[in-house]
């Protein structure tokens, strides 16, 4: 199938942008590993990241979920040349969750490509030799306390790192989960949110591993969008991505509004990341977080609030608590996604 983008177009895409925000200034970046499934929400969370001053991208680890995880590098790797940062490392991560068998992956959401069927062309650039358990590793080794995690994907290749080395959890500085919903209906059925979904058994390793962690849940992420004035508006604007994230919204937009009734689309990815860079737009709550990995509620994610002293222990107990999103400055996350997205 032709590209919706012409030649002219998706060589464009590929110039002139810079890597990152300026870092010169920045005695202290914000050093960052992407763990993800490129996938339309991805895309933006990552081309984000990369126009964000004091953000420097240490590399990609890719994942199944959206798309397959060999489709899900060859994405990472045309995103890292979009963005004018075709030398950071992309990691190719595990092709199936802990137990073998991948449970769904989302076409249907993000089209063929992962990208809204708009089909850019191949990438220059190859993934490194590492595997993405190995490279998160050797990252969070390399600059203790200071390597941050995003994970917009199953959480399958943090926990064969968790398993690779055992300090991983207390070297890492902070992991903010894309991940359940709490309280709330899932999106894969009404228990599951569809990372979480995806491998339940990495899941709920990560999230009892100890590590500083910060999840944020369909719950949050579902209260902040994009209505298709939105859409105009960063389609007419003068971003510099601005183009491409338009045509792969198209497909984007379609489903939800066929899945959900919703004129526009849920800004996943995107505010997961903000909640990176800007913590101080959410609040938040502490509690231990297990997941389901069996029944028909698997994948369901139960945090315990506190709000009751037991008497015996249960499967909770002796488990270090995470941060959980519990409220959005809607507004506040909103003009800021605006503000990197619509960025010249």
């Amino acid at each position: 199938m032709e590209s919706v983008l012409n030649n002219d177009k998706a060589n464009d895409a590929f110039a002139g942008a810079e890597c990152g925000g300026v870092l010169a200034s920045y005695s202290n970046p914000e050093k960052l590993i992407i763990d993800t499934d490129p996938g339309i929400d991805d895309s933006m969370a990552i081309l984000m990241a990369f126009q964000t001053p004091g953000v420097e991208v240490l590399g990609l680890t890719t994942i199944f979920g959206n798309v397959t995880t060999a489709d899900a590098s060859r994405n990472a790797l045309l995103l890292c040349e979009i963005a004018g940062c075709p030398n950071v490392p992309v990691a190719e991560g595990s092709p199936a969750p802990l137990n073998g068998e991948i449970l769904r992956v989302a076409d249907f959401v993000h089209g063929s490509d992962g990208m809204g069927n708009i089909f850019l062309p191949s990438p220059k650039n190859m993934k490194i030799e590492k595997n993405a358990s190995e490279f998160l590793v050797e990252k969070v080794s390399e600059y203790p306390g200071e390597v941050s995690v995003l994970a917009l994907g199953p959480l399958t290749n943090l926990a064969l790192a968790i398993k690779r080395d055992s300090s991983f959890a207390s070297k890492v500085k902070r992991v903010v989960v894309l991940g359940g919903s709490f309280f709330a209906m899932g999106n894969v059925n009404p228990a599951a949110e569809a990372n979480i979904y995806g491998d339940p058994e990495a899941a709920d390793i990560v999230l009892t591993s100890g590590a500083n962690i910060v999840v944020v849940g369909i719950n949050i992420t579902t209260q902040v969008k994009f209505t298709d004035a939105d859409l105009l508006q960063l389609k007419e604007s003068k971003g510099k991505h601005a183009p491409l994230l338009s045509e792969m919204c198209k497909f984007y937009r379609d489903w939800h509004v066929k899945s959900d009734g919703v004129y526009g689309i849920f800004l996943h990815d995107p505010v997961s990341f903000v909640a990176l860079v800007r913590p101080d737009l959410f609040t938040y709550k502490k509690g231990v977080v297990r997941v389901e990995t069996l029944g028909i509620c698997v994948g369901h994610t139960l945090m315990d609030q506190g709000l009751k002293k037991w008497n015996s222990s249960n499967p909770w107990t002796d488990y270090s608590p995470v941060s959980v999103a519990w409220t959005v400055n809607v507004d506040g996350v909103l003009n800021y996604i605006r503000e990197l997205l619509m960025k010249p």
